[in-house]
């Protein structure tokens, strides 16, 4: 079955997560992702949080289906590599601080004079342009400006982290949206070529909702609500009688009806000033009392088999014993058993989204540091014995 990015060449020449992510989700696709790192140390994510025989295991899931070239982007060789790969690549990926590539000697202007059908993602701190763009970014910056970190946490305490680096991830997103638009405008407008420009602060700004909005009309700087969804009612996290807590949303009107028969308080579903969601909010913690007292006075199981047979949208909060031993993670193909180098058993993260006709698939491991190096070159015309001097000099 063909994939919907076959015969797309990637260079990606990011670190870390933002870029890489990008690229992961269109090597899912079928796209050519030739990762470059550099020749001593490989990206740095091979050494983050849990490793094993050395490696991260967040490795396998992060960079399967591509292939690693080892460059060290600081020799003017590797500059010439660049060049050569970008000559009939689709798309470049770097996660650089702006004007990194450009000292270089590898620039917009330098690249896309090659390979004017060149699609460039560039994701930064702060983008490409305006006052901040100089400063270093990472994602717990980007998720800080962009709005989230103020909005994290119970009321009165200190913001906290969301629990994954959002921000990157996000932009990754916002990434491949953008590249998929330029392929779109390339295929569409005579084979031209563009740059995206991805800001970690943007990214995150752009799942703000209704945050500046209503500033804008009321002055209200929205604050942390903890568990709660404020101006949405009722939409809580409630404790049960066994510590555990269970989500329910019960937010539209006839699911709040609903919501108050269940639990046994007609009072609530028939009292005219609740009827609608503006009246809910306004009595918001008369409902989430009620809605508690319910709940704790029963186990989690039994809460949300009572409100799963009264159609309540609701559940519980997973960790990552639950989402393995899930039967809807396993039946929608979301959890991937793969191996590791060793043949070591590991459970990877499936593909999204789910295509019904050329859905992603992977069809690699996540490579060895530098395990595609003499393949590619050689594809370039680099000769042996130049690959070996040149790896004799640090330079792969």
């Amino acid at each position: 079955m063909s994939l919907p990015l076959e015969g797309i060449k990637v260079v990606e020449m990011g670190q870390l997560i933002a870029g890489p992510f990008a690229a992961k989700i269109l090597a899912e696709f079928g796209a050519q992702v030739i990762k470059i790192e550099p020749p001593a140390s490989g990206d740095p994510l091979r050494k983050w949080r849990l490793l094993h025989n050395g490696t991260s295991v967040w490795w396998a899931a992060q960079s399967r289906n591509k292939q690693s070239v080892t460059l060290d982007l600081r020799q003017a060789e590797a500059h010439d590599v660049v060049r050569k790969l970008v000559a009939d690549a689709d798309i470049l990926i770097e996660n650089f601080r702006p004007g990194t590539l450009e000292k270089w000697g590898l620039g917009w202007d330098v690249l896309a004079a090659i390979n004017p059908g060149l699609i460039m993602l560039r994701v930064s701190g702060y983008g490409q342009t305006g006052p901040y763009r100089d400063l270093p970014g990472f994602g717990v910056i980007g998720e800080a400006m962009g709005g989230l970190r103020h909005l994290s946490g119970e009321p009165g305490r200190t913001p906290v982290r969301v629990g994954v680096s959002m921000g990157d991830s996000l932009s990754a997103l916002h990434g491949v949206i953008g590249v998929l638009l330029a392929l779109r405008h390339r295929e569409c407008n005579g084979g031209a070529g563009q740059q995206v420009d991805v800001a970690l602060y943007e990214s995150v700004f752009n799942m703000m909702e209704s945050l500046i909005p209503e500033y804008s009309v009321f002055g209200t700087v929205r604050e942390p609500a903890g568990s709660s969804l404020p101006g949405i009612a009722p939409t809580n996290a409630y404790r049960c009688l066994d510590g555990k807590y269970a989500l329910i949303a019960g937010n539209g009107d006839s699911i709040y009806r609903r919501l108050m028969a269940k639990i046994g308080r007609m009072d609530l579903a028939d009292d005219p000033e609740l009827m609608h969601n503006d009246g809910r909010v306004r009595h918001v913690a008369r409902i989430d009392a009620a809605i508690s007292t319910w709940t704790a006075e029963r186990s989690l199981d039994e809460v949300l088999a009572g409100l799963k047979d009264a159609n309540i949208p609701s559940g519980k909060i997973y960790d990552a014993a639950d989402i393995a031993a899930d039967p809807h993670y396993q039946a929608r193909d979301m959890l991937l058993c793969s191996e590791l180098d060793d043949g070591t058993p590991v459970i990877l993260p499936g593909i999204v989204p789910k295509l019904d006709a050329t859905p992603g698939s992977v069809r690699s491991r996540a490579p060895t540091l530098g395990q595609h190096t003499d393949q590619v070159l050689q594809g370039l015309g680099i000769d042996a014995r130049t690959r070996e001097a040149w790896r004799a000099r640090g330079v792969i």
